[in-house]
């Protein structure tokens, strides 16, 4: 199932709703990039306003480390002429809809970073600027790479690639774990609730909450929806 497209002219991305039979509770997935056309972020917000709970992205508290590897997508918007916005809350969150962010602290984002070789972790503190300096320079053209796509791959073979990539365990394993874990309250507490559950977490983080939904609580995807993402001029 394909979550994040990249086409010769667009990047778009699939919001899912997965439902369990017999079960009122839907989950609604908004897989997010972090820099996008503020038309993407409008859309977002229209349809969250149909959700009954959000389970949000963000890792809480500050960090040198954390706003050293966030430059990469800092950078991109300030370059009025590319017309790319950052994520933020108040450009995306209606009113009135109650919030939960089950994510990890900046603290315990970097206590799994230095988990990685020392120069490995270097490595990372030093690409992330350089990065968000491609991306100002190139603009909405640099987010045309096929790299972005992203996929749900079948639960065994992610867990395979995941092993072999530590960068990728050191980032997200533990965020998703905590993310699951909120789901699976939610789940428990709510489950014979007819609510809509809204999951707003980057793109990455998507594959293991749709295995996780489907393996654990017997979700599988019933709807999805493309929303373009940006257009580059």
């Amino acid at each position: 199932m394909q979550i994040i497209e990249v086409t010769g002219y667009a990047v778009r991305s699939a919001v899912i709703t997965m439902r369990r039979k017999g079960t009122p509770l839907e989950f609604v997935i908004f897989p997010m990039l972090h820099v996008a056309s503020p038309t993407f972020y409008s859309q977002v917000r229209l349809r969250l306003r149909d959700c009954d709970l959000i389970v949000l992205e963000g890792i809480r508290g500050r960090s040198v480390g954390v706003s050293a590897l966030t430059l990469a997508y800092r950078f991109a918007p300030r370059r009025k002429r590319n017309g790319l916005q950052e994520q933020h809350e108040g450009l995306l969150l209606p009113e009135g809809v109650p919030i939960i962010n089950p994510d990890v602290t900046a603290a315990e984002a970097i206590e799994d970073l230095k988990t990685l070789p020392r120069w490995m972790y270097l490595l990372l503190m030093v690409v992330a600027p350089v990065m968000g300096l491609v991306f100002a320079l190139r603009g909405p053209r640099a987010f045309l790479d096929e790299d972005m796509e992203v996929e749900d791959l079948p639960s065994t073979l992610r867990a395979e690639m995941m092993a072999d990539d530590p960068v990728e365990r050191a980032m997200i394993g533990r965020r998703d774990q905590r993310l699951l874990a909120a789901l699976g309250e939610i789940y428990a507490e709510r489950g014979e609730e007819r609510i809509r559950v809204a999951i707003v977490y980057g793109a990455g983080h998507v594959p293991a909450v749709v295995t996780g939904l489907r393996d654990r609580y017997g979700y599988r995807p019933r709807e999805a929806e493309w929303l373009t993402v940006l257009i580059p001029a």
